[in-house]
């Protein structure tokens, strides 16, 4: 063929400088790319001639010396024409739409493409500063062709070399980018991207060969030298063995596979070859769709330990097997990112922007059927397996509620399988809570945040026969309000502490208490808390035991735990509470006796911070002066 020199396109002298831009910090997505290109190849290859491709694979060689990274495949290849036409003018999918997206949003904090995806073979130039292409077509008579260019702009295209079907991609790479002639570089990011590529995929090094050197294929030469010190490799006549080399890549990963074919140690050694993870997830849901859209994948729920804060998932979503991003919210309902897993969504483009993700049916079917085969999961081992999905509850229920706050569809699938264990250790819906607890507590279901610490006003409860349950985690405080505001309006059903609900407390036998002086303990306690204005009751409570509570209002204690969460404590209240003694103890009635002096001021100044503890950690030189009160109560105590 007649020798050519020219421009790529006008395309490409706008692109160029973008891509050198705008993708700095993912100047790794060049290999994903390449090897993307050398697998479609393949791909096409095996449409046409499936024997031919039988064997076919892609070979990645680092060539330090020469300052090379060369990608070699033996798939279809290419004509001089298809050369023009894919390589010269810039025909990639996604390019004009790519420069209109980043002219619009180029300022804006989320603009442009998810994973810079879409620029296809010219994103070599972010790294390399020369690119040969070496093709040659498997269409009978072809002629091999060469293409060189530095920039990716001005081109030279000749009669190539090449004898065997495929491409040869070489990267002269630019000094500033030496990070990716390092063999430990490339093999990250190929197990990255690549690590389920339908085509296999070999790394070698090309190291300078000396007198009984040899080349090192997917290994550095320290390895190397180590296996032949030990003599691996040799037979019992000295004799060196070569070992076959191994593809880096899975081409047929577990979630490819039908789950019948798939065993439970499958699962487990996928799960923590992938996620990296020592620890066995609770169970998993096999994604296996194939109308009305193309979709795999697996999802693990791992131990999340009962902690909502801090929690990190891992959804890895794959197009065709070749790795697209994590936890790409459009695709992935946001609460499914508690989890971890891998979707592989064939259909789906690489190219693909943000607004396109947003407005497209397909991906809102796609992210719909995820979270409804999530929930069937769920649901179908609420009523077939109760006791194993009890036991799992307290590592997924923060996810679980996560997801009814977030998911309206997955709220309305998953109301009837929400539990509330309680300080008995048993677990019950919010149904059967009603129906064990309705007579004596018709309208509301109590709580405890803190079992250790309320377990006075606990016990109050539990000894009346009345179900306290446990939401003792962050999330609890935004799970109880949504189910007060989702319920039915007319029902008006709510969530109260333990320590915010007097009504309940009280008991029926007032002509059992004692006479008291109320006027001088609510001076007394008053004056304790230095707090003239504070409301002081004097009620009988259920238990005699419990001298004093501090009763707080819940919607005001829980707009303040919500600042806290979120770190907004300058929008906090101030705390609402009521003390309440209890006209049927003991000790208030024998406060009520004794004439006001320094003791008894001593005293009510204990039992008031022995209710403020239940309630919440004194600050620091609250506890400091409790503890100093305490040692003298001691002392006064000794001395009688």
């Amino acid at each position: 063929m007649e020798p050519i020199q020219g421009s790529v396109s006008i395309d490409a002298q706008n692109i160029m400088p973008i891509i050198k831009k705008w993708l700095y910090s993912d100047k790794d997505i060049f290999i994903r790319e390449v090897v993307s290109n050398g697998c479609d190849a393949i791909t096409k290859l095996r449409m046409v001639d499936s024997a031919a491709a039988a064997n076919c694979s892609i070979h990645v060689e680092v060539d330090k010396a020469k300052k090379e990274l060369r990608f070699t495949d033996d798939g279809v290849g290419m004509t001089a024409d298809e050369v023009r036409t894919n390589i010269n003018q810039v025909a990639f999918s996604g390019a004009k739409s790519f420069l209109e997206e980043y002219a619009k949003n180029e300022d804006q904090e989320n603009a442009g493409i998810i994973g810079h995806f879409g620029l296809g073979f010219y994103s070599v130039f972010m790294v390399a500063d020369k690119v040969t292409i070496d093709t040659l077509s498997f269409r009978e008579g072809a002629e091999p062709v060469r293409w060189e260019s530095e920039d990716g702009m001005a081109f030279t295209m000749t009669q190539g070399e090449r004898t065997q079907r495929g491409t040869t991609i070489t990267l002269r790479i630019s000094e500033a980018e030496a990070e990716f002639l390092d063999l430990w570089r490339v093999r990250e990011v190929l197990e990255r991207y690549c690590s389920f590529m339908a085509v296999p995929i070999y790394l070698t090094e090309i190291t300078e060969k000396k007198e009984d050197d040899v080349t090192v294929s997917g290994e550095d030469e320290g390895t190397a030298g180590e296996k032949k010190a030990e003599g691996e490799g040799a037979d019992e006549t000295g004799e060196e063995k070569k070992e076959e080399p191994k593809p880096i890549n899975d081409t047929q990963p577990l979630y490819t596979r039908a789950p019948q074919d798939c065993t439970e140690e499958d699962y487990k050694q996928f799960y923590r070859r992938v996620f990296h993870e020592y620890e066995d997830p609770l169970f998993w849901i096999h994604l296996n769709v194939d109308y009305p859209f193309k979709l795999k994948g697996i999802l693990y729920f791992p131990k999340l330990k009962e902690q909502f804060g801090g929690i990190e998932g891992q959804i890895k979503l794959y197009s065709g097997q070749v790795f697209v991003a994590d936890n790409i919210k459009e695709v992935i309902p946001e609460f499914l990112m508690l989890l971890k897993g891998v979707i592989d969504c064939a259909d789906f483009p690489l190219n693909v922007s943000r607004s396109f993700l947003q407005n497209d049916g397909y991906v809102r079917r796609i992210s719909n059927h995820i979270t409804k085969k999530v929930a069937d999961r769920l649901t179908g081992m609420f009523k077939t397996e109760r006791k194993t999905y009890e036991g799992f509850w307290p590592d997924i229920h923060p996810f679980i509620k996560y997801g009814v706050m977030r998911d309206e569809k997955f709220a309305e699938r998953m109301k009837d399988c929400l539990l509330f264990k309680t300080t008995e250790g048993t677990y019950l819906t919010l149904e059967e809570y009603k129906e064990r607890n309705g007579e004596k507590l018709p309208d509301k279901m109590v709580y405890t945040s803190d079992a250790a610490r309320q377990d006075a006003a606990i016990r109050l409860f539990t000894e009346r026969g009345i179900d306290v349950a446990v939401l003792d985690q962050a999330i609890d405080v935004n799970f109880v309000s949504y189910m007060e505001y989702s319920g039915d309006p007319q029902s008006k059903f709510r969530f109260c502490r333990v320590d915010a609900e007097l009504d309940s407390l009280t008991s029926k036998e007032e002509q059992d208490a004692p006479q008291l002086d109320k006027d001088k303990l609510i001076a007394l306690i008053r004056e304790a808390a230095g707090k003239d204005d504070l409301n002081v009751e004097i009620k009988p409570l259920a238990n005699e035991s419990v001298p004093i509570m501090l009763i707080e209002d819940e919607q005001t204690r829980r707009f303040n735990d919500m600042g806290r969460i979120y770190g907004r404590n300058e929008f906090t209240m101030p705390a609402k509470y009521d003390v309440v003694l209890n006209s049927r103890s003991s000790t208030i009635a024998k406060l009520s006796e004794r004439e006001k002096d320094e003791r008894s001021l001593l005293l009510a100044r204990q039992l008031f911070d022995l209710a403020e503890l239940s309630r919440q950690p004194l600050e620091a030189d609250q506890m400091t002066e409790f503890i100093r009160r305490s040692m003298e109560i001691v002392d006064l105590a000794a001395q009688m």
